[in-house]
């Protein structure tokens, strides 16, 4: 065998002049073939697929970073009234001269190209499953310092705004600090789930219980109402105080906050009319004043706020009920190479290094539009395999689904899984019935009794459907509701039932019930 270069072999008998070792065996050097295959991705793919799963609010944050980075790089307004400019032959073409964009057979210089994109871009330019951002551009600005300065700043944190309200509690000296080390153990959710002694021991030097203590009655009487709780039941009560001193009547909500708890989560409402001797009529009023108080009062500060949905295909019926997809990227900017520029990339008179330079950034201007096109092309032509295998979907929803494996479109588009996988991340669809993730149409599933194909997703809307018409007052266990789908032609177990009925958040048969 070869170890660290050298062959091993057993001794052989007789004289020659080959070196032996200690152990008897032969030391000598040998030169191997070897026959091998290997893959590597040139930087012109490595950047389509990078641009293929850019979402379309990424993708102009990218197109935006090149015009600044790229001066041979402009752009038009898009309108999708007036066409853009049109790409000449001369734009795309590449000559051998050395006034010409010359590019080097073997590569080379699209490696070398690749190799400063790599430092340009970090080791994630490789990840091709996370759209990599430009660390810094080609004039030197910092491209995160420029996002950080446009950035809106973030929102107060509930450390900071109890510790706006804490700075004008009057107390003593001691127990400001001891609340301000209650404030910092505080979670998202307003909770204090930190052991006082634990508090006490991280203190430097600790801090006395008794103080804590005092602290932490002070910090209960902060806004978020609730705040500064060590449960749930004690978050309501602080919580219904706060409404007794308003002048209402909360003794039956703080009797039954404080004694019935988990009777209400497991929806016992007959034992707890029994055991309080009141109706069932006056325990629900009191469980819906109970409804309206906040169970988790940090999250009122500082909540994050849903992210910007915006749709890469929209999708539409013509008169004649046939699907229509088009692309929704009319805030795309049409994108061009400067027509001066060029010349000046073949213009003798220029400096060879500014020739070189405008050289490698028209080509790498022309890889970005070509892989901006390339999206664009890839991106619909799936969209239409997958709404023409969807079409019920357009006029019945989501239990219309079917199954529809990625193979089948990557095998229809002509393109490999993968290329379908990045093309559908992170990607949605304005339909009729509204805006759906693409990845949502892709899925397993079932078949009917009748022999039809229904996807997982159509079990689990028929399944909603059923709950949803079901006798509230006797709701239907998991046996009966696989019982309700046998008869709409889906035969599936109990515990499937049970399984999309939690993904639902369908709480169970006992919990349904209305009294």
């Amino acid at each position: 065998m070869v170890i660290s270069g050298f062959l091993l072999d057993s001794p052989r008998c007789g004289t020659d002049s080959l070196l032996y070792n200690a152990c008897g065996m032969r030391l000598d050097t040998s030169q191997q073939l070897r026959i091998e295959q290997q893959m590597k991705l040139s930087p012109r793919i490595i950047q389509a697929m990078e641009i293929l799963q850019l979402p379309m609010l990424a993708l102009q944050e990218r197109i935006d970073a090149e015009l600044q980075s790229n001066p041979v790089l402009e752009m038009q307004e898009a309108d999708p009234d007036a066409p853009g400019p049109e790409p000449s032959e001369e734009e795309y073409s590449t000559d051998r001269g050395e006034e010409q964009m010359a590019i080097d057979e073997s590569g080379k210089e699209d490696f070398e190209r690749l190799a400063d994109l790599e430092d340009e871009y970090g080791p994630d330019l490789l990840n091709t499953d996370a759209p990599a951002r430009p660390v810094e551009s080609a004039d030197g600005r910092d491209r995160k310092m420029d996002a950080m300065a446009n950035t809106p700043a973030p929102e107060e944190c509930l450390y900071e705004y109890l510790m706006d309200q804490w700075m004008f509690v009057e107390m003593p000296p001691a127990v400001r600090e001891a609340g301000r080390m209650v404030i910092h153990h505080l979670d998202e959710d307003g909770y204090l789930r930190t052991p006082l002694e634990e508090i006490s021991a991280k203190a430097e030097p600790p801090i006395p219980i008794e103080t804590l203590r005092e602290a932490w009655r002070l910090v209960k009487t902060l806004e978020p109402c609730g705040v500064g709780a060590a449960d749930l039941g004690e978050c309501l009560r602080i919580q219904l105080l706060a409404e007794a001193a308003t002048g209402r009547d909360i003794s039956l909500e703080m009797e039954i906050v404080s004694r019935h708890l988990r009777d209400i989560e497991s929806n016992r409402l007959p034992q707890i009319a029994k055991r309080m001797g009141k109706s069932i009529e006056q325990i629900k009023i009191a469980i819906e004043n109970i409804s309206h108080l906040n169970p988790r009062p940090g999250l009122l500060i500082g909540r994050r706020t849903a992210p910007i949905i915006t749709p890469d295909v929209i999708v539409d019926l013509d008169e004649d009920g046939n699907v229509l997809v088009d692309m929704a990227d009319g805030n795309v900017p049409r994108l061009f190479i400067s027509p001066e520029y060029r010349r000046m990339a073949k213009d003798q008179r220029t400096d060879r290094p500014a020739r070189q330079f405008l050289r490698n950034n028209i080509r790498s201007a022309q890889w970005l539009v070509g892989a901006i096109e390339q999206r664009r092309h890839t991106i619909r032509r799936v969209a239409e395999e997958v709404f023409a295998a969807q079409r019920d979907f357009l006029d019945q929803g989501a239990e219309a689904l079917k199954p529809l494996p990625m193979a089948d479109v990557a095998g229809k588009v002509g393109v490999h899984v993968a290329t379908v996988s990045r093309a559908v991340a992170g990607k949605y669809a304005q339909t009729p019935r509204g805006i759906y993730p693409l990845r949502m149409f892709f899925s397993g599933g079932t078949t009917t009794a009748s022999g039809e194909d229904v996807a997982w997703d159509a079990v689990k809307a028929k399944l909603k459907e059923v709950v949803d018409a079901e006798d509230k007052s006797k709701p239907l266990n998991d046996d009966q509701l696989a019982e309700e789908l046998s008869k709409h032609g889906i035969d599936i177990a109990r515990r499937t039932v049970a399984k999309y009925r939690g993904l639902l958040d369908i709480p169970p048969a006992r919990k349904r019930r209305r009294y």
